[in-house]
């Protein structure tokens, strides 16, 4: 029974290559065409532009000839060499490869080890689509430029294009202002990239966490605001570290500085106002710190603290009210859009989500916006923000070095909060647990979790999570309010 099945397979496979042999043979005079059309009508430039092509008499008696024979067994293997020579594996390069190697790393972690799975896996799966040698997902499009207006308007006609599509720009190859025309559109990516490059998706995302998030931890204990502005030294450290090097302008720095904020969208937003040159490498770093809170954090957090600090009970807050929980978004939106008018675009998005969520009026809105919107805009923002991690421009030194200081960010805004809370603890004559100064950097609510994680390793009815969420939250306007202080120096 299963030798049959297997001559019925081998049977089934050969009559499916022979059906193929006509589509091969076209595919190769189709090859032929489109070559001729590329030498008459000119090849495109690295610029985008095509040069002026001109078919010579020797490749147009080539051609008759070639016509006149039909000799089908030669197309048939031209065809099969053009294949061979258009595949991914003929055309790639080292580079690529190593991307997607790390890309097949990224999958696993969000896979396997479910680091961030949300962010990680969208991120991953579009630096494996963008270092996919010659599929073109974050190709730019391409465009023909010409001197005259009516030879513009007779291509766009003869090609069945919308005479709109026109403009005025300047071209590379002309050194000149022309009329230019579409000539082949962009990549997939390259077009869904666009919500990323003018700061569409950065914004939704923050209008999705502030419905996501309470802020009655802050209002119980106000004082947590100031653990949130702690845990910002890591992004002021990182900046200066940054410059020091010399090898970042103060744009780019202060772009790096952000990681430290533990806020992708938020790093996401800055870089693609200051650097976007560096915004692969910032964003997977940003969003691969996210993931290992839990592995980063808690060896600082017992480095800067006593046995004796880290068994503190906490007493439990207050309750708060509907009416404060309303009037805190609307306040903190205009005092912070006031005194840093650069940060009223995610401030306003993460408390009018926050807004939608405690008004209690609008249920329905609260619901599209912490799920269907943010998922969606997640995996929009994931995949493109992975797709520029073009093996080309990543694997450089430069890479290697806003890693490393990414981290030193990330510590060093942990080690800021850390350090306030031991303060703060004195003073209040031990009130106050320090580890949850390590919640200010604004991964919510996963820091706020490894607070608690930490703290009941030391007194398993030591319970931190709701008093660690003060300063995680007050994180999240912290990096907000870092942001649009970087975007007002060097914006």
């Amino acid at each position: 029974m299963k030798s049959k099945r297997t001559r019925v397979l081998v049977t089934l496979f050969l009559l499916m290559i022979v059906a193929m042999l006509p589509v091969l043979a076209a595919s190769a005079d189709a090859v032929s065409g489109e070559a001729q059309t590329a030498t008459v009508f000119g090849a495109i430039t690295d610029d985008g532009t095509i040069s002026a092509g001109n078919e010579t008499d020797e490749t147009a008696a080539a051609t008759e000839t070639e016509a006149e024979t039909g000799d089908s067994s030669i197309n048939f293997f031209e065809a099969l060499g053009n294949i061979a020579r258009s595949t991914g594996f003929a055309s790639g390069n080292w580079r690529q490869y190593v991307m997607i190697a790390v890309a097949c790393l990224l999958l696993y972690l969000a896979i396997v080890k479910q680091f961030e799975p949300l962010l990680l896996l969208p991120i991953a799966f579009g630096m494996l689509l963008a270092n996919l040698p010659a599929a073109g997902m974050m190709a730019d499009p391409t465009y023909h430029y010409f001197t005259s207006l009516d030879e513009a308007v007779n291509y766009m006609s003869s090609q069945g294009k919308p005479l709109d599509d026109i403009v005025m720009a300047y071209s590379k190859e002309l050194g000149a202002m022309a009329y230019r025309v579409p000539y082949a559109n962009g990549g997939l990516l390259w077009y869904l990239y666009r919500g990323v490059k003018l700061g569409i998706y950065p914004p939704l995302i923050f209008m999705g966490v502030g419905a996501m998030t309470d802020f009655a931890p802050l209002l119980a204990n106000p004082k947590s605001l100031l653990l949130g502005a702690a845990a910002q030294l890591g992004i002021f450290l990182a900046f200066t570290v940054a410059m020091l090097t010399g090898a970042f302008t103060p744009e780019e720095a202060a772009s790096i500085g952000i990681i430290g904020g533990a806020d992708g969208p938020t790093a996401i937003f800055v870089t693609t106002r200051l650097a976007p040159q560096l915004l692969g490498p910032i964003a997977v770093a940003a969003y691969s710190y996210m993931a290992l809170v839990p592995v980063i954090q808690p060896p600082i957090m017992k480095a800067l603290t006593t046995k004796e600090e880290r068994s503190i009970v906490m007493e439990q807050l207050r309750p708060v009210s509907k009416t404060e929980a309303i009037i805190f978004p609307i306040v903190v939106t205009i005092v912070v859009s006031m005194l840093l008018p650069d940060a009223a675009t995610l401030i306003g998005c993460l408390m009018l989500g926050n807004l939608l969520r405690v008004s209690g009026v609008t249920e329905r809105l609260n619901k599209t916006v912490q799920n269907e919107l943010c998922n969606i805009v997640t995996i929009f923002l994931g995949v493109t923000v992975g797709a520029t991690t073009n093996g080309e421009t990543f694997l450089t030194i430069r890479t290697i070095l806003i890693v490393l200081m990414g981290i030193f960010a990330f510590g060093g805004g942990t080690a800021g909060g850390v350090l306030l809370a031991k303060l703060m603890n004195k003073l209040t004559g031990g009130k106050i647990n320090p580890l949850i100064g390590s919640a200010g950097v604004s991964a919510v609510p996963m820091a706020a979790r490894v607070s608690n994680t930490v703290g009941q390793q030391e007194n398993p009815g030591n319970f931190l999570l709701m008093h660690a969420m003060g300063p995680n939250v007050a994180g999240v306007i912290g990096s907000a309010v870092a942001a649009g202080v970087f975007i007002s120096l060097f914006g």
